[in-house]
């Protein structure tokens, strides 16, 4: 074998290890390290920067792999977890393919859209270009300016990249409000009592504050059907509570209903005025969707929470739901007599 063979023969095995050696990464980083790849950044830049951070010790050998895997003009902008065993070749297929650091954004059922911007404004991974705009402001951002925003986004995890805009979140959100509703609404079983799609959207945001016990929603969804079908008002009390703006941090509808509330005329108090509030009150989950186009069948009018707070009990008719009443009732004073004389025998 000549010289020059043998010289090449080494340069190639030098050059498969460097390709499959793990890179330099900070041992008191076990996570690995972020590095960012500002959007039209150069590749020398992009090496030259993996060198100052430690990762790379020659930026030749990467620049000259780079160009050997075609990925010179495929490399990507974004914030990159380096992750301790990557090799050369892990890390020009990661940024070559993009893959960058996801985020996780929880939107949950039962929140106010209130309560949802306020989540969002709380990330200081997503930017936030609707920070200072009035509701009504931010939907006209998102092209929907004839809509009332409350009810509109759909309750998942949305994983975004870093720099994602609030207004890029939110316009996802609502698409898959819109394609569940949609679905959920051509597909529908039976002919309902429910006018649009938008009335389904409305009964499913008060069955979901109704309650947390999902089993029960087709039930509460079948009691707010048959009211509407007897034009007897709703008298649903989350809609009492929404209309008062009393929606409070929490899914469920918990403020305690008073008087004043019952007598307060707005468009929202369901005591006061038949069919359903002229908006959604909340974000409805996918199975309150469903239980408003798929009510359960019966003849129940009325409903109270049990006295352990557990779910619901269903009645027919008045003089049953007012027993049922005096027993939630009663188990709310037991449960405080309990409470206090608990705290009175505490050292």
């Amino acid at each position: 074998m000549s010289v020059l063979s043998i010289f090449a023969a080494t340069l190639s095995y030098q050059y498969q290890d460097f390709l499959h050696r793990p890179l330099t990464i900070d041992p008191h980083s076990p996570e690995g390290i972020v590095f960012v790849v500002p959007m039209g950044t150069p590749v020398y830049k992009i090496v030259n920067n993996l060198v100052e951070a430690g990762v790379l010790q020659s930026s030749n050998a990467f620049l000259l792999a780079v160009f050997l895997h075609d990925s010179w003009h495929t490399l990507k902008a974004g914030e990159y977890l380096i992750k301790p065993g990557s090799t050369p070749v892990d890390l020009i297929n990661q940024l070559r393919d993009g893959k960058v650091i996801q985020y996780a954004l929880t939107i949950v059922p039962g929140w106010t859209f209130e309560r949802l911007m306020l989540e969002i404004a709380g990330s200081s991974k997503i930017q936030h270009a609707l920070t200072g705009l009035s509701p009504a402001e931010i939907m006209t951002k998102l092209g929907h300016a004839t809509e009332h925003p409350e009810g509109r986004f759909f309750p998942e995890t949305y994983y975004y990249p870093l720099g994602t805009t609030d207004i890029a979140i939110l316009q996802r959100s609502y698409r898959d409000l819109q394609a569940k509703l949609s679905l959920l609404w051509n597909t529908k079983k039976m002919d309902s009592v429910l006018k649009s799609a938008y009335d389904a959207l409305i009964l499913a945001s008060i069955i979901e504050k109704e309650s947390s016990v999902v089993d029960e929603y087709r039930d509460i969804a079948g009691v707010y059907t048959r009211r509407l079908a007897k034009n007897m008002p709703l008298q649903a009390d989350p809609t009492v509570i929404y209309g008062a703006g009393k929606t409070g941090e929490g899914t469920r509808s918990n403020s305690n209903i008073t008087k004043e509330m019952l007598a307060h005329q707005n468009p929202y108090n369901t005591y006061l005025k038949a069919g359903l509030p002229p908006t959604p009150i909340a974000l409805p989950s996918a199975k309150a969707l469903e239980a408003a186009l798929d009510p359960k069948a019966g003849e129940t009018l009325y409903f109270v929470a049990k006295p352990d707070g557990k779910g619901h009990i269903f009645t027919k008719n008045l003089t049953d739901h007012n027993s049922a009443v005096a027993e939630y009732r009663k188990g709310l004073v037991n449960t405080t007599l309990n409470s206090t004389n608990n705290t009175k025998s505490t050292p």
